[in-house]
């Protein structure tokens, strides 16, 4: 075989692999397309079209990276970058889309839905007719009903038809039962009490008759002339009151009277600052957000004092190598970093439970009392950084003991020389170095615990409650809890929108504790170095 056949082999085969190659990505591509068209199209018809948005360009992306050629290098991470736009950037987007609307409990619905459900709701005008009634079902599924009232004998009402009085032997009505009502209906089958609960939510879903002459089921034993008791005027955005005549208007994504009266449901509705604005100088929210804040902050400084003070207390006492069973006692003392937190916290729960607990049964026999851990403020919040001190002292502990391992032993031959008593020297040289190393630590864990939803949660949900508070709030309440009860812990969705902002204010917080933390931690080093 001649070197230019070979060359021609080569290329053929490296053409025709390119072809496959481009195929099957046009393949995997359509696949992917269909996929997300008819998703959109569900999401579009369910009227999620701020997520409909979001896998809109997400999708945009995908086939931008798969059908450029200079892309080639981000398809290798596609699959990450799709993950992390759906599960992390969305949910940051989405958050702060919500932080300025008023999505919550009674504004979960679009505008145009809210105004269907207002405009199902019925009254019977004055001279309406009220009637008992007898369900018949056809085998479509359609029904029938034959109505008696004080006027009329009998009366036979279809959907989409008027409303006719009928005799026996007419329109296919069978003989009268001793109750005046057919026994039977051409095509129909009458349904009985017991039956008639099965349907009784689509009956009352529809109007029997046609025009104006329209029946609705009220109730199990009544059917009426209803007409819609609120009526949408698109022009100027009100909707009336066909019964009084008042007029609502939307205000905020709530349909409200000029007397303050509102129609529910609501609906969504952008509402600028007015989540923020009332993070910081509602009435309802001041009392509780002052003593929460204030607490989370005590909170997380007081975690972090206590877990480091005890962990660099320990690391001292067996930094002796010469110290008896140091190794063993170590590892002892390394157990609650070892076991889940979730597990632990549980367990605490139940030592000082004030009934059964083993801690608060052996206290009460040496003095004769317990301390209330659930019920008062004070020791509720002593209950929680006691076990918040179980859960992080072994960490402070294992960092202090390998930054005290790397401190030369000559400064201190100095200091000794120098005549430095014990506390001299840990104030002048140990708690410097030590900074050096742990210092951007303990800013990192005031961030960790800045936001430490499991131990408040699982230990004692918040609380006790704060008497007084407008809203679900506890005296434990940090603010990353008191966020998740306004969203999550009264209902459908309390209030996403104020737990939205509360969050972003949270993440400002956190941010700036970072910030600090990176400029702190040169400053650290610049001290180091000098030393």
């Amino acid at each position: 075989m001649s070197v230019l056949q070979f060359a021609n082999g080569k290329k053929s085969t490296a053409l025709s692999s390119s072809v496959a190659g481009i195929v099957v990505r046009l393949a995997l591509l359509s696949a992917i397309d269909a996929f997300a068209v008819w998703f959109l199209l569900n999401l579009i018809g369910d009227e999620v079209y701020f997520l409909a948005t979001g896998v809109a360009i997400i999708v945009i992306f995908v086939n931008v990276v798969i059908l450029r050629h200079d892309a080639y290098p981000i398809r290798w991470m596609l699959i990450g970058l799709v993950l992390m736009a759906l599960f992390a950037i969305y949910p940051i987007i989405f958050t702060i889309y919500v932080a300025f609307t008023n999505f919550g409990d009674g504004h979960l619905l679009s505008r145009e839905v809210a105004i269907q459900q207002i405009e199902k709701e019925k009254y019977l005008p004055e001279g309406g007719q009220a009637y008992t009634w007898t369900a018949f079902r056809a085998e479509d599924g359609s029904f029938a009903l034959w109505l008696q009232g004080e006027d009329a004998a009998g009366l036979l009402a279809r959907i989409g038809e008027g409303i006719t009085a009928v005799t026996p032997g007419e329109a296919g009505i069978g003989e009268l039962d001793a109750d005046g009502i057919p026994v039977s209906i051409e095509g129909y089958e009458r349904l009985n009490r017991l039956t008639v609960v099965r349907y009784i939510n689509d009956l009352g879903e529809i109007s029997f008759g046609a025009g104006d002459a329209v029946v609705r089921v009220r109730s199990m034993d009544e059917a009426a002339e209803l007409k819609p008791l609120y009526q949408y005027d698109p022009e100027r955005d009100i909707m009336v009151n066909q019964e009084t005549g008042v007029e609502y208007s939307a205000v905020d994504g709530t349909f409200t009277a000029p007397n303050g009266d509102e129609l529910r449901p609501g609906f969504q509705a952008a509402v600028g600052l007015t989540n923020f604005r009332r993070f910081f100088v509602s009435p309802a929210l001041r009392g509780p957000l002052v003593q929460i804040v204030l607490w989370n902050f005590a909170f997380a400084f007081l975690s972090v004092f206590l877990t480091f003070a005890m962990g660099l207390a320990i690391a001292i006492i067996y930094n002796d190598p010469n110290f008896p069973g140091r190794k063993i006692i170590q590892s002892f003392l390394l157990i609650p970093y070892t076991i889940p937190s979730l597990i632990t916290i549980l367990i605490w729960r139940g030592m000082l439970n004030p009934d059964v607990g083993i801690i608060n049964k052996t206290i009460e026999a040496l003095i004769g009392t317990s301390p209330a851990w659930f019920t008062n403020p004070w020791w509720a919040k002593a209950g929680v950084l006691l076990v918040n001190l179980w859960l992080g002292y072994p960490y402070f502990m294992l960092i202090c003991s390998g930054a005290l391992q790397a401190i030369p032993q000559d400064i201190y031959q100095a200091a000794e020389v120098d005549g430095a008593n014990a506390w001299q020297r840990f104030r002048k040289i140990t708690l410097p170095l030590l900074l050096v190393a742990v210092g951007p630590l303990l800013v990192a864990s005031f961030t960790f615990n800045f936001n430490n939803f499991n131990i408040i949660f699982l230990f004692i949900q918040g609380g006790p409650p704060i008497a007084g508070a407008a809203t679900r709030a506890g005296h434990t309440d940090i603010l990353i809890s008191y966020v998740y009860n306004l969203a999550f812990a009264g209902g459908r969705g309390a209030d996403y929108g104020l737990a939205s902002a509360i969050t972003i204010i949270i993440f400002l917080i956190v941010a700036a504790i970072t910030l600090f933390q990176f400029r702190y931690t040169q400053m650290w080093e610049e001290v180091g170095e000098n030393v």
